[in-house]
C-alpha cells in the first residue's frame, strides 16, 4: 500500500470515489445508490459492491458537506468498507473530525465491516502533518469492524479497546507514538489476524521501544494473530534481535520487519534466533544489508518468500526509513 496514490482497491473491493464534485449538481435520488457521477458519467455501483472514498481537497467543499451528501446519496444501510479520505487541517475552514461525523452516523452504517481513516496522498498531506483525534469511539459505534487502517498519527489519541470481531488492525506513520503501540498492546482483539505497525522515526513522534511491543511478541494477547508487521522503524536491529526469541513468530504465517533502518546486524539476529523456516512469506523490503548478507538470508530460507527488495545504500553514517514526514 503506497503512501502517495489513493486506494483502487480496499477490502476485495474496488473503490468507488465520492468527493466535493460527486453529485454536488444533482437532485436527491430517491433509489439511493443509482444515478451518475456527473464528473465521470459513470454509473454508481451498488453501494454493497463497491468499497466507498469519501473526501475533499484543501479549500474545497467542506468535508462534512460531502459526508453528508454522502449519507443522502448512497444506500449506506448496505455499505461494508469505507474510506476516508482528505478531510482538512487544522488551518482549513470548516476542518472536521472524521471520528465524530462516523460516529455520530453509525445507524446509517449497520454493515460496515471495513474502515480506513486517512487515505491520503502526500501531495495532499506528508503522513506526519495528518492530524487526527480519538479514534477510541470507533469500536463502540462500529462494533462489527473486522478491519481498520488509520493513517498518519499527529494528535492520534486510542485508549484500549475490546473487540471480538476485528480482524485486521494497520497503523501507517511517519511516527506512531508509544502510547498508541501500548493501548494496542493492552487491547482485547481475540480474533485478530494481522497486525501492521509503522513505528517511524522519533522525529515525528515515533518514540516506541522494544520493551513497548512485548505484549505482541509473548503471544499471549493475540492468539489468533498470523501475521505480524513491526515496521518503518529506526531501531529495526533491535526489534529483530527482539523477534528472533519472541515466541508468538512460532504460529506466524508471514512477518514483516521492512521499511526500517535494518542492517547486518539486525539480520544476524534473525538467522541465529529461532527458525523461520515455517513461515510463507517474510517481508524486509527497504533494508541496509551487504550483498553477501542477502545472500545468506536467502539461502537459509529456501521454502520461504523472502522479500528483499529496495537494497538501500547509507548517505555517509546516515540510514533513514522508508516513510517519515
Amino acid at each position: 500500500m503506497g503512501v502517495y496514490e489513493h486506494l483502487e482497491e480496499y477490502a476485495g473491493l474496488p473503490v468507488a470515489t465520492f468527493n466535493e464534485d460527486t453529485g454536488a449538481d444533482e437532485e436527491e435520488d430517491d433509489g439511493r445508490g443509482a444515478g451518475a457521477d456527473p464528473v465521470t458519467g459513470e454509473e454508481f455501483p451498488p453501494a454493497a459492491e463497491a468499497a466507498w472514498f469519501v473526501g475533499t481537497s484543501f479549500d474545497e467543499e467542506p468535508f462534512g458537506d460531502v459526508f453528508a451528501r454522502f449519507l443522502q446519496t448512497i444506500d449506506t444501510a448496505e455499505v461494508t468498507a469505507l474510506i476516508i479520505g482528505y478531510w482538512g487541517a487544522s488551518y482549513d475552514d470548516g476542518a472536521a473530525d472524521p471520528v465524530a461525523l462516523l460516529t455520530e452516523a453509525a445507524a446509517s452504517f449497520p454493515k460496515l465491516r471495513a474502515l480506513f481513516v486517512g487515505d491520503i496522498t502526500g501531495e495532499e498531506a506528508e503522513i506526519s502533518w495528518i492530524e487526527h483525534s480519538d479514534i477510541t469511539p470507533l469500536f463502540a459505534g462500529f462494533p462489527g469492524l473486522e478491519r481498520l487502517d488509520v493513517r498518519g498519527a499527529q494528535g492520534l489519541v486510542l485508549d484500549p479497546v475490546k473487540s471480538d470481531r476485528l480482524k485486521v488492525l494497520r497503523f501507517e506513520s511517519g511516527g506512531l507514538p508509544a502510547r498508541i503501540v501500548r493501548a494496542v498492546g493492552a487491547s482485547e482483539l481475540p480474533n485478530l489476524e494481522r497486525l501492521d505497525l509503522w513505528l517511524g522515526e522519533e522525529n515525528y513522534g515515533g518514540d516506541t521501544a522494544v520493551a513497548d511491543l512485548a505484549p505482541f511478541l509473548g503471544g499471549d494477547r493475540l492468539p489468533a494473530l498470523r501475521h505480524l508487521g513491526l515496521e518503518d522503524s529506526e531501531i529495526q536491529d533491535e526489534i529483530a534481535a527482539a523477534v528472533a526469541g519472541a515466541p508468538v513468530v512460532a504460529r506466524l504465517e508471514s512477518l514483516s520487519l521492512a521499511m526500517g533502518v535494518l542492517t547486518d546486524q539486525g539480520a544476524e539476529a534473525l538467522l541465529s534466533g529461532q527458525p523461520l523456516t515455517h513461515l510463507r512469506k517474510l517481508d524486509l523490503h527497504h533494508h541496509f544489508l551487504s550483498d553477501a548478507m542477502v545472500e545468506r538470508v536467502r539461502a537459509a530460507l529456501p521454502g520461504v518468500e523472502v522479500d528483499l527488495d529496495d537494497q538501500e545504500k547509507p548517505d555517509g553514517d546516515w540510514h533513514y526509513i522508508a516513510v517519515s514526514e
